[in-house]
Protein backbone atom coordinates (compact mmCIF):
# COMPACT_ATOMS: atom_id res chain seq x y z
CA UNK A 1 0.00 0.00 0.00
CA UNK A 2 1.07 3.49 -0.58
CA UNK A 3 0.14 6.24 1.77
CA UNK A 4 -0.46 9.79 -0.25
CA UNK A 5 0.68 12.25 1.73
CA UNK A 6 -1.66 14.95 2.87
CA UNK A 7 0.60 18.15 1.58
CA UNK A 8 0.91 16.00 -1.58
CA UNK A 9 -2.87 15.96 -2.48
CA UNK A 10 -3.61 19.47 -1.37
CA UNK A 11 -0.75 20.90 -3.95
CA UNK A 12 -2.28 18.65 -6.80
CA UNK A 13 -5.22 20.14 -6.10
CA UNK A 14 -4.53 23.70 -5.96
CA UNK A 15 -2.08 23.80 -8.77
CA UNK A 16 -4.04 20.71 -11.13
CA UNK A 17 -7.53 20.98 -10.09
CA UNK A 18 -9.38 17.85 -11.31
CA UNK A 19 -6.22 17.06 -13.60
CA UNK A 20 -4.01 16.79 -9.87
CA UNK A 21 -6.82 14.88 -8.20
CA UNK A 22 -6.99 12.20 -10.75
CA UNK A 23 -2.90 11.65 -10.46
CA UNK A 24 -3.28 11.23 -6.47
CA UNK A 25 -6.03 9.06 -7.29
CA UNK A 26 -3.89 7.06 -9.63
CA UNK A 27 -0.70 6.70 -8.01
CA UNK A 28 -0.98 3.65 -6.12
CA UNK A 29 -2.26 1.70 -9.26
CA UNK A 30 0.80 3.28 -10.83
CA UNK A 31 3.30 2.47 -8.05
CA UNK A 32 2.49 -0.61 -8.07
CA UNK A 33 2.85 -1.27 -11.76
CA UNK A 34 6.23 0.24 -11.81
CA UNK A 35 7.60 -1.73 -8.63
CA UNK A 36 7.01 -4.61 -10.95
CA UNK A 37 8.02 -3.59 -14.17
CA UNK A 38 11.32 -2.72 -13.34
CA UNK A 39 11.60 -5.30 -10.89
CA UNK A 40 11.66 -3.03 -7.57
CA UNK A 41 11.16 -3.43 -4.07
CA UNK A 42 10.11 -0.56 -1.61
CA UNK A 43 13.25 0.16 0.35
CA UNK A 44 11.86 2.76 2.59
CA UNK A 45 9.27 5.93 4.11
CA UNK A 46 7.73 7.67 0.68
CA UNK A 47 8.89 11.21 0.22
CA UNK A 48 7.61 14.21 -1.55
CA UNK A 49 7.74 17.83 -3.68
CA UNK A 50 5.36 19.84 -4.96
CA UNK A 51 4.28 18.00 -7.71
CA UNK A 52 6.11 14.37 -7.02
CA UNK A 53 5.64 11.12 -5.10
CA UNK A 54 9.17 9.63 -4.90
CA UNK A 55 9.78 6.32 -3.77
CA UNK A 56 13.17 4.77 -2.38
CA UNK A 57 13.63 1.31 -4.16
CA UNK A 58 16.06 -1.53 -4.41
CA UNK A 59 16.06 -2.88 -8.07
CA UNK A 60 16.40 -6.89 -7.32
CA UNK A 61 18.43 -7.93 -10.18
CA UNK A 62 22.15 -6.04 -9.37
CA UNK A 63 20.78 -4.74 -5.80
CA UNK A 64 20.80 -1.03 -7.20
CA UNK A 65 19.51 1.36 -4.94
CA UNK A 66 17.32 3.93 -6.29
CA UNK A 67 14.09 6.26 -6.04
CA UNK A 68 10.76 5.69 -8.26
CA UNK A 69 9.65 8.97 -9.29
CA UNK A 70 5.97 9.60 -9.94
CA UNK A 71 4.99 12.84 -11.17
CA UNK A 72 2.06 14.07 -14.13
CA UNK A 73 3.51 15.31 -17.35
CA UNK A 74 3.23 18.54 -18.11
CA UNK A 75 4.74 21.91 -19.37
CA UNK A 76 6.89 22.13 -16.19
CA UNK A 77 8.26 18.21 -16.15
CA UNK A 78 8.41 17.11 -20.19
CA UNK A 79 11.94 17.53 -20.36
CA UNK A 80 13.23 16.92 -17.24
CA UNK A 81 14.47 13.20 -18.05
CA UNK A 82 15.26 14.65 -22.05
CA UNK A 83 18.22 16.75 -19.89
CA UNK A 84 18.69 14.17 -17.56
CA UNK A 85 19.78 12.21 -20.16
CA UNK A 86 22.14 15.13 -21.96
CA UNK A 87 23.94 15.30 -18.24
CA UNK A 88 24.01 11.23 -18.04
CA UNK A 89 25.20 11.90 -14.03
CA UNK A 90 27.69 14.46 -14.83
CA UNK A 91 26.47 16.98 -12.18
CA UNK A 92 22.87 15.86 -11.95
CA UNK A 93 21.17 13.04 -10.57
CA UNK A 94 21.79 10.04 -13.11
CA UNK A 95 18.70 8.77 -14.75
CA UNK A 96 18.14 4.80 -14.75
CA UNK A 97 14.54 4.10 -16.84
CA UNK A 98 12.34 6.13 -17.99
CA UNK A 99 8.52 5.85 -19.29
CA UNK A 100 7.30 8.47 -21.97
CA UNK A 101 3.44 7.71 -21.08
CA UNK A 102 3.15 8.36 -17.73
CA UNK A 103 6.64 10.73 -17.16
CA UNK A 104 7.69 7.66 -14.42
CA UNK A 105 11.24 7.87 -13.61
CA UNK A 106 14.17 5.97 -12.12
CA UNK A 107 16.92 7.52 -11.10
CA UNK A 108 20.18 6.91 -9.06
CA UNK A 109 19.53 7.36 -5.18
CA UNK A 110 20.74 10.27 -3.30
CA UNK A 111 20.80 11.73 0.26
CA UNK A 112 17.56 12.86 0.43
CA UNK A 113 18.93 14.20 3.86
CA UNK A 114 21.69 16.02 2.79
CA UNK A 115 21.42 19.32 0.91
CA UNK A 116 23.02 22.33 0.24
CA UNK A 117 20.31 23.70 2.96
CA UNK A 118 22.28 22.10 5.58
CA UNK A 119 25.60 24.28 5.02
CA UNK A 120 26.08 26.38 6.87
CA UNK A 121 28.64 28.89 5.08
CA UNK A 122 26.01 30.00 2.69
CA UNK A 123 29.54 31.66 0.25
CA UNK A 124 30.82 27.61 0.02
CA UNK A 125 26.77 26.47 -0.97
CA UNK A 126 27.04 29.56 -3.63
CA UNK A 127 30.05 28.31 -4.70
CA UNK A 128 28.99 25.12 -5.20
CA UNK A 129 26.22 26.34 -7.07
CA UNK A 130 28.41 27.95 -9.52
CA UNK A 131 30.87 24.86 -10.24
CA UNK A 132 27.77 22.57 -10.76
CA UNK A 133 26.05 25.46 -13.10
CA UNK A 134 29.40 25.76 -15.13
CA UNK A 135 29.19 21.95 -15.93
CA UNK A 136 26.13 21.73 -16.48
CA UNK A 137 25.39 24.57 -18.89
CA UNK A 138 28.25 23.85 -20.63
CA UNK A 139 26.05 21.28 -22.59
CA UNK A 140 24.41 22.17 -25.48
CA UNK A 141 21.06 20.18 -26.35
CA UNK A 142 20.53 18.84 -30.25
CA UNK A 143 17.95 21.06 -32.08
CA UNK A 144 15.70 17.99 -31.74
CA UNK A 145 15.68 17.86 -28.27
CA UNK A 146 12.06 19.54 -27.94
CA UNK A 147 13.08 21.90 -24.66
CA UNK A 148 11.42 25.26 -24.25
CA UNK A 149 13.74 28.04 -25.38
CA UNK A 150 14.92 31.56 -23.41
CA UNK A 151 13.84 32.84 -26.32
CA UNK A 152 10.04 32.31 -26.46
CA UNK A 153 10.26 33.23 -22.40
CA UNK A 154 11.35 36.54 -22.75
CA UNK A 155 9.01 37.13 -25.05
CA UNK A 156 6.07 36.41 -22.82
CA UNK A 157 7.75 38.32 -20.08
CA UNK A 158 8.05 41.31 -21.73
CA UNK A 159 4.45 40.78 -23.16
CA UNK A 160 3.21 40.34 -19.49
CA UNK A 161 5.67 43.69 -18.12
CA UNK A 162 3.29 46.43 -19.27
CA UNK A 163 0.52 44.67 -16.84
CA UNK A 164 2.86 43.86 -14.13
CA UNK A 165 4.07 47.70 -13.60
CA UNK A 166 0.35 48.19 -13.70
CA UNK A 167 -0.77 46.18 -10.97
CA UNK A 168 1.95 47.02 -8.66
CA UNK A 169 1.61 49.29 -5.97
CA UNK A 170 4.50 51.22 -5.45
CA UNK A 171 5.83 53.78 -8.05
CA UNK A 172 9.64 52.66 -6.99
CA UNK A 173 9.25 49.09 -7.84
CA UNK A 174 6.91 50.20 -11.35
CA UNK A 175 10.29 51.64 -12.23
CA UNK A 176 12.28 48.50 -10.77
CA UNK A 177 10.15 46.21 -13.04
CA UNK A 178 10.64 48.92 -16.18
CA UNK A 179 14.05 48.60 -16.13
CA UNK A 180 14.40 45.03 -15.83
CA UNK A 181 12.39 44.87 -18.76
CA UNK A 182 14.68 47.53 -20.77
CA UNK A 183 17.23 45.16 -19.82
CA UNK A 184 15.98 41.68 -20.87
CA UNK A 185 15.24 43.94 -24.38
CA UNK A 186 18.96 44.35 -24.76
CA UNK A 187 20.01 40.85 -25.04
CA UNK A 188 16.74 39.28 -26.06
CA UNK A 189 17.42 38.88 -29.70
CA UNK A 190 20.57 36.29 -28.63
CA UNK A 191 19.02 34.16 -25.93
CA UNK A 192 21.84 31.26 -25.55
CA UNK A 193 21.91 27.89 -26.69
CA UNK A 194 22.89 26.21 -23.18
CA UNK A 195 20.82 23.36 -21.00
CA UNK A 196 19.70 25.60 -18.09
CA UNK A 197 18.02 23.43 -14.80
CA UNK A 198 16.02 27.07 -14.41
CA UNK A 199 15.33 25.75 -10.96
CA UNK A 200 19.22 25.24 -9.44
CA UNK A 201 18.58 26.31 -5.41
CA UNK A 202 19.90 25.20 -2.19
CA UNK A 203 17.30 22.37 -1.69
CA UNK A 204 17.62 21.23 -5.05
CA UNK A 205 21.70 20.24 -4.45
CA UNK A 206 21.60 17.01 -2.64
CA UNK A 207 24.66 15.12 -1.90
CA UNK A 208 25.68 11.82 -3.33
CA UNK A 209 25.41 8.41 -1.23
CA UNK A 210 28.54 8.28 0.17
CA UNK A 211 28.93 12.30 0.31
CA UNK A 212 31.37 12.14 -2.38
CA UNK A 213 30.02 14.72 -4.77
CA UNK A 214 26.74 17.45 -4.83
CA UNK A 215 24.38 16.35 -7.16
CA UNK A 216 21.49 18.71 -8.85
CA UNK A 217 18.08 17.59 -9.40
CA UNK A 218 14.34 18.49 -10.74
CA UNK A 219 15.76 20.34 -13.37
CA UNK A 220 13.06 22.68 -15.03
CA UNK A 221 14.80 22.33 -18.23
CA UNK A 222 14.88 25.19 -20.95
CA UNK A 223 17.60 26.14 -23.62
CA UNK A 224 19.03 29.69 -22.82
CA UNK A 225 21.88 32.01 -21.69
CA UNK A 226 23.77 30.94 -18.60
CA UNK A 227 23.07 34.19 -16.82
CA UNK A 228 19.56 33.12 -16.54
CA UNK A 229 20.45 30.72 -13.82
CA UNK A 230 21.86 33.16 -11.38
CA UNK A 231 18.94 34.41 -9.54
CA UNK A 232 18.12 31.52 -6.98
CA UNK A 233 21.53 31.30 -5.63
CA UNK A 234 21.08 34.95 -4.82
CA UNK A 235 17.75 34.75 -2.91
CA UNK A 236 18.76 31.71 -0.95
CA UNK A 237 19.27 32.68 2.70
CA UNK A 238 19.08 36.13 1.10
CA UNK A 239 21.64 38.80 2.33
CA UNK A 240 21.88 42.02 0.72
CA UNK A 241 25.00 42.73 1.33
CA UNK A 242 26.31 39.53 -0.15
CA UNK A 243 24.72 40.05 -3.49
CA UNK A 244 27.58 41.78 -4.79
CA UNK A 245 29.87 38.95 -4.12
CA UNK A 246 27.71 35.96 -4.88
CA UNK A 247 26.96 37.86 -8.12
CA UNK A 248 30.66 37.80 -8.63
CA UNK A 249 31.24 34.18 -8.03
CA UNK A 250 29.27 32.85 -10.40
CA UNK A 251 29.75 34.90 -12.94
CA UNK A 252 33.49 34.46 -12.31
CA UNK A 253 33.39 30.49 -11.78
CA UNK A 254 30.70 30.33 -15.31
CA UNK A 255 33.20 32.72 -16.94
CA UNK A 256 29.83 35.12 -18.14
CA UNK A 257 30.05 38.84 -19.36
CA UNK A 258 28.69 40.69 -16.41
CA UNK A 259 26.43 42.77 -18.19
CA UNK A 260 24.98 39.91 -20.08
CA UNK A 261 24.41 38.14 -16.63
CA UNK A 262 22.87 41.17 -14.74
CA UNK A 263 20.54 41.70 -17.95
CA UNK A 264 19.49 37.92 -17.37
CA UNK A 265 18.92 37.82 -13.82
CA UNK A 266 16.74 40.69 -13.90
CA UNK A 267 14.92 39.05 -16.36
CA UNK A 268 14.33 36.81 -13.69
CA UNK A 269 13.38 39.28 -11.43
CA UNK A 270 10.91 40.70 -14.29
CA UNK A 271 9.75 36.59 -14.91
CA UNK A 272 8.81 36.36 -11.01
CA UNK A 273 7.07 39.63 -11.05
CA UNK A 274 4.71 38.72 -13.71
CA UNK A 275 3.81 35.52 -12.45
CA UNK A 276 3.00 37.10 -9.09
CA UNK A 277 1.10 39.93 -10.28
CA UNK A 278 -0.99 36.97 -11.70
CA UNK A 279 -1.39 35.84 -8.19
CA UNK A 280 -2.56 38.97 -6.98
CA UNK A 281 0.19 40.28 -5.64
CA UNK A 282 0.29 44.12 -5.20
CA UNK A 283 4.03 44.00 -3.86
CA UNK A 284 7.71 42.67 -5.27
CA UNK A 285 8.93 39.70 -2.76
CA UNK A 286 11.42 42.22 -1.23
CA UNK A 287 14.61 40.61 -1.62
CA UNK A 288 13.98 40.28 -5.48
CA UNK A 289 13.57 43.91 -5.72
CA UNK A 290 16.88 44.33 -3.61
CA UNK A 291 18.84 42.40 -6.08
CA UNK A 292 17.22 44.33 -8.40
CA UNK A 293 18.77 47.39 -7.17
CA UNK A 294 22.12 45.77 -6.82
CA UNK A 295 22.58 44.69 -10.02
CA UNK A 296 20.75 48.66 -11.70
CA UNK A 297 23.57 50.06 -9.73
CA UNK A 298 21.03 51.67 -6.98
CA UNK A 299 21.57 50.19 -3.72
Amino acid sequence: MIDIPDALIATQSAYNGAAGRAFVAALPGLAAEFLERWGLRRDGAAMYGVCALVLPVVRVRDQCPAVLKLQPVDEQTAGEPVALRCWDGVGAVRLLEHDPATGTMLLERLDGGRSLEGVADAGAAVRVIAELLAGLTAVRPGPDAGLRGLGEAAARMLAGAPDAVAALADEGERGLVRDCAAAVREVAGEPGDRLLHWDLHFGNVLAGEGGGRWVAIDPKPLVGDPGFELLPALVNRFDADAVGARFDVMTGVLGLDRGRAAAWTLGRVLQNACWSVEGGARRLAPEQAEIARVLLGRS
